[in-house]
């Protein structure tokens, strides 16, 4: 069973988190969810694994409280 990689991964997050942005910048609020929604989804597939997902998860609703 693999287990999330919750260190660095990135080789230029904010290269990556400049183009997320600049993805939502002209999107209305439902439309900047829908698309999140779509990134998740094609995420969680190219993941494949139920259990990374679910400790994604888990750990993503940790973070709000």
């Amino acid at each position: 069973m693999s287990k999330l990689i919750t260190e660095n991964h990135f080789s230029d997050a904010d290269a990556f988190y400049a183009a997320l942005t600049d993805a939502h910048r002209e999107l209305s609020t439902v439309d900047s969810e829908r698309l999140n929604a779509r990134l998740i989804l094609l995420l969680a597939n190219h993941i494949g694994d139920k259990q990374v997902l679910l400790e994604a998860l888990d750990i993503a609703a940790q973070l709000e409280q």
